[in-house]
């Protein structure tokens, strides 16, 4: 059942590319029972035992940008998380078809950092 927050932060931010965000947020909601939404500093945020990732520069016309904020300490090799800085990572969606081409990465990125945080770790 959507969260009234959630569902009423995305009627107020009027997204230009709302299918393309929904369409993220269902993979990465249907990937793992553990993962949560919620808004955060003004986003709409997913996290298990801390936050996850969320959507920035929500504006952006061309296309959905999701920060994973501490996907370098997430196991295992992403092709599709991009950055190299010590913490955060970002996957870039144009369409909804760019979302549903990496969905399975994305629902493996999920459950990674899920296992991650039931396991103690470190991100």
């Amino acid at each position: 059942m959507p969260d009234d927050e959630v569902e009423r932060w995305l009627a107020e931010s009027n997204l230009p590319l709302e299918p393309v965000t929904r369409r993220v947020r269902e993979v990465i909601l249907a990937a793992d029972s553990r993962m949560t939404e919620y808004v955060k500093n003004r986003t709409l945020t997913f996290g298990y035992e801390g936050d996850c990732a969320g959507f920035v520069q929500n504006r952006d016309k061309k296309r959905v940008s999701l920060m994973f904020n501490r996907g370098a300490h997430i196991p295992s090799a992403f092709p599709h998380l991009e950055g190299d800085g010590p913490t955060a990572r970002f996957m870039h969606f144009p369409d909804v078809a760019a979302v549903d081409a990496v969905a399975d990465e994305l629902r493996t990125v999920a459950v990674a950092w899920c296992e991650l945080q039931a396991s103690g770790g470190d991100a």
